[in-house]
């Protein structure tokens, strides 16, 4: 018995740890309204609707987003860029894509 509670708290623990750790989609919306849209010239929605889902996956694997990010904004500084907010802002592209039926409010 006593075994069966250190097992299921030590998988509450697992999955509140992993569930913090993924980034959020309204996150990277808020964070691309208030960094990025003035300068990047267009709103999240458009700048989310530049490639399909599978296309920013592939981005955001080989490591690119951050570049993909100042190729669609070339007014974008990359110093103005934070490496935490990448995974906010991909996700946000991601639930935003152009192939993914969702419209951001932005």
């Amino acid at each position: 018995m006593k075994l069966l509670k250190i097992a299921m708290a030590g998988t509450l623990l697992i999955s509140v740890a992993s569930t913090t750790a993924f980034a959020d989609p309204v996150k990277g919306q808020k964070l691309f309204i208030k960094k990025f849209k003035k300068s990047c010239g267009m709103n999240g929605a458009k700048f989310a609707a530049q490639h399909t889902q599978d296309e920013w996956e592939s981005i955001q694997e080989n490591g690119n987003f951050k570049e993909e990010l100042m190729k669609i904004c070339p007014d974008i500084n990359e110093n103005k860029i934070k490496d935490k907010w990448i995974n906010h802002i991909y996700d946000f592209s991601y639930e935003y894509a152009n192939d993914s039926g969702n419209v951001p409010s932005c």
